[in-house]
């Protein structure tokens, strides 16, 4: 294998700057996780100073350091490499001379933006190095703020391009507000927002206000990352402008409020679920992006493997009866009773779900929100759905003794009841509704099956390459792979926004409630001997187990196995 000339920065600084491989693999594992350079994961860990690191920069590649703050930049290379792709690639342009660009970037090794720079201007491009610190700076002082150029960085999207679909219009309504949140900039800003949100695949936008201004994050594969800043003089209009478009009281600024609105960007239709608080330095906001595209993927799109698929839609087609989802928050458990319900939706069936909130709004479902504060809590909610002759409901989740109660009641007098728990595993979920006071009895006659579940990222296909596990990790888990098993991850590229990973799939547990596992609950047996008895005679795989498989098939890494699961 070639070696490559990050291998060989690698290798330079073991050998100059004392540091080992433990070390650089986890600048790696910080890398990924936050998608940012190696040489700043290794400095954000405290392994190397810039200076050190430039300076052997230098001298390994032969690239000239340049002091950024005594040079003075032609201003007509505005033209050249606009200010957006500027901030996006961390690049100052410092001369233009017939074909050759010449640029200064603290990243040298990063060949993705330089080739991305050769195709956007058409031209060679000649490096120069500077510090991370200094081409912040050059930006702000070459570009201006970005409270100045809010029209050049949102000059490219059309506010034509996204309608907001609502049961009224709203232009009633911002007639009669009269500040900052008209102007096209700042609608234009808010749309380029969701756009790159949607563009990105991202599950939630994050907007949190800090002292010197606005912090966007996007949640993507589960991971946050850093995307802009928005200058501190348009915050109070962004977020006037996102309560108008979820239909909020842009008067009330002290306290929390929840809404939603839905999206049309060209024949595409996308719900958002907003969520405002107030914070320190102002109000933060959170929109979920709740895109029905992935419930329509079917429930074999989900990841579940063979023998758990099979046994889900057995269970599901049982006239009643109890299904069970459990996971911690963010691992699909909502994305899986949808498509369950999905699934189930017909003409001739009366499906009623009461959540807290109600995420995806669903045609043909009776979709009922739980309000604790005028007393329709889940149980009362499940006590007046009952009495509405329903085929299926779904509980969004069971939070206490009287719903638990409710619920499986329900589940034996006719009605097949979906809800989740919060339980480490499968089996748990079993011992979890006994010790909220629901009869073992009960338990063992109600229950259908019980699935836990995470999600895990996958590794992009894209830049997807072998990789050497690192002798310790072997040594600690390679019992668990067969002898020759290959391992993989992602490099990084411009479709996984090299992080190395894109899109997610979920690895579970699926527990059968037969005969026997009822017969274990009545005699008061544990969690885990209940999960024995799955592993030895129901061939269940345990979460570690299922994620093992995924990572020895090539679909995620071995790091991401360590980071979503624990053996058992």
């Amino acid at each position: 294998m070639a070696v490559t000339l990050k291998d060989k920065i690698i290798k330079t600084l073991i050998e100059t700057q004392g540091l080992t491989r433990e070390n650089i693999d986890e600048a790696i594992v910080l890398q990924r996780k936050k998608g940012i350079s190696l040489d700043r994961a290794l400095m954000e860990k405290g392994f190397i100073k810039e200076k050190d690191y430039l300076i052997l920069l230098v001298r390994e590649l032969n690239i000239p350091f340049i002091n950024l703050s005594k040079y003075n930049i032609d201003p007509a290379l505005k033209e050249t490499i606009p200010e957006r792709i500027a901030r996006q690639y961390k690049v100052i342009p410092l001369s233009e001379l017939s074909d050759t660009l010449t640029i200064a970037m603290s990243d040298p090794l990063n060949i993705f933006v330089i080739d991305d720079l050769k195709n956007i201007t058409g031209k060679q491009i000649d490096l120069v190095i500077s510090t991370h610190s200094e081409i912040e700076k050059a930006l702000n002082n070459f570009y201006g703020s970005q409270k100045e150029t809010v029209n050049e960085i949102t000059r490219d999207i059309d506010v034509g391009d996204f309608e907001i679909v609502s049961d009224k219009d709203l232009d009633d309504e911002m007639d009669g507000v009269l500040d900052e949140s008209e102007k096209a900039p700042i609608i234009r800003m808010v749309n380029l927002i969701i756009q790159d949100a949607l563009r990105k695949k991202a599950s939630d936008i994050h907007m949190e206000p800090a002292e010197d201004g606005m912090r966007v994050r996007f949640r993507i594969d589960g991971i946050l990352r850093d995307i802009l800043t928005i200058p501190k003089g348009n915050q109070n209009a962004v977020i006037v402008r996102i309560k108008i478009m979820a239909r909020m009281d842009i008067t009330v600024n002290q306290a929390p409020q929840d809404g939603r609105f839905k999206l049309r960007l060209g024949s595409k239709e996308v719900d958002f679920r907003v969520s405002i608080l107030p914070t320190t330095h102002g109000q933060k906001v959170v929109m979920r992006v709740l895109d029905k595209v992935n419930l329509t993927v079917g429930l074999g799109g989900l990841g579940f493997n063979p023998r758990a698929l099979e046994i889900l839609k057995e269970g599901i087609l049982k006239p009643f009866g109890m299904i069970i989802v459990t996971g911690p928050t963010g691992s699909g458990k909502s994305t899986t009773l949808y498509s369950i319900i999905s699934q189930l939706n017909s003409i001739d069936k009366n499906i009623i779900t009461i959540e807290d909130p109600v995420e995806y709004l669903i045609e043909g479902l009776t979709q009922i929100q739980a309000r604790a504060e005028i007393g329709l809590t889940f149980a009362e909610g499940l006590r007046a759905v009952l009495r509405q002759s329903p085929d299926i409901v779904m509980v969004g989740e069971i939070r206490d003794d009287e719903t638990a109660d409710i619920a499986i009641k329900a589940s034996l007098t006719g009605q097949l009841v979906l809800s989740t728990l919060h339980t480490n595993d499968a089996p748990g979920a079993l011992t979890r509704l006994i010790d909220m006071n629901v009869e073992p009895f009960l338990v063992a006659s109600s229950i259908v099956l019980v699935t836990a579940q995470r999600l895990c990222r996958k590794i992009c296909s894209k830049c997807k390459e072998e990789e050497d596990v690192p002798k310790k990790v072997f040594d600690q888990i390679g019992a668990k792979f067969k002898a020759g098993t290959k391992f993989y991850h992602g490099k990084g590229c411009q479709d996984c926004n090299s992080t190395g990973y894109r899109g997610r799939i979920a690895i579970s547990e699926m527990l059968d409630i037969d005969d026997s596992v009822r017969e274990l609950l009545l005699t008061g047996k544990t969690s885990e001997d209940i999960k024995e008895y799955a592993r030895k005679e129901q061939q269940m795989d345990t979460l570690w187990e299922d994620a093992i498989k995924k990572c020895s098939e090539g679909i995620t890494s071995l790091e991401e196995v360590l980071r979503v699961t624990s053996e058992d």
